[in-house]
């Protein structure tokens, strides 16, 4: 299946763990700025919005997040 492109201010998870950077995989940023093709700015923040990383990651490290910007719905079954 072919990866989304990912674009400014999309929601991402991280692939891998980076323990140098102190984020694991499974954790959720932002794109903050696209730095090259494939390469991308992507800010972590806690549950108070502070950031705590903000690491330079190519496309291969991280997958886009389904739903972005769109309003979740969920439909009750009809018996």
């Amino acid at each position: 299946m072919k990866q989304k492109s990912i674009k400014l201010l999309d929601t991402v998870a991280l692939r891998e763990d980076l323990p140098g950077q102190k984020v694991r995989a499974g954790e959720v940023g932002t794109v903050v700025e696209i730095l090259a093709d494939k390469v991308f700015e992507v800010e972590f923040c806690d549950e108070s919005g502070q950031t705590y990383a903000e690491l330079a990651l190519s496309q291969h490290q991280i997958i886009p997040l389904h739903n972005q910007g769109k309003p979740f719905k969920m439909e009750m079954a009809r018996t």
